[in-house]
């Protein structure tokens, strides 16, 4: 079973290793390669915390800027019905379409 820790801004995803005997993980939401792992959650957690401290720490050191999680402005195209019919079920609700959808790709997403 998969789950989702944040440090920092940094989210990652963690998982059992049966191969390892160890809880493994890596940064989401960035193209660069940041891995974790821990043999108790403690550990894990402060691997996690360790990775995420040397990833900026290596990127200040050349003066440069770490790369950052999504940014949450999502932009996409949908179809003209679909977007009226999102629209009309967040007016229903009694939200706006951005708060409505946020909490449908939220539900999708978990």
């Amino acid at each position: 079973m998969a789950r989702t820790l944040t440090y920092k801004g940094y989210s990652a995803r963690v998982e059992y290793s049966p191969e390892d005997e160890a809880i493994v993980g890596r940064v989401v939401g960035i193209t660069d390669i940041v891995g974790f792992h821990g043999e108790s959650v403690a550990e894990m957690v402060q691997s996690f915390h360790d990775a995420v401290d040397s990833y900026i720490m290596s990127f200040e050191a050349k003066d440069e800027l770490p790369q950052k999680p999504y940014s949450g402005q999502v932009m996409f195209r949908i179809p003209p019905e679909l977007h009226f019919r999102a629209a009309s079920a967040a007016a229903a609700a009694g939200k706006s379409l951005n708060q409505w959808a946020t909490e449908v790709i939220e539900r999708a997403a978990a």
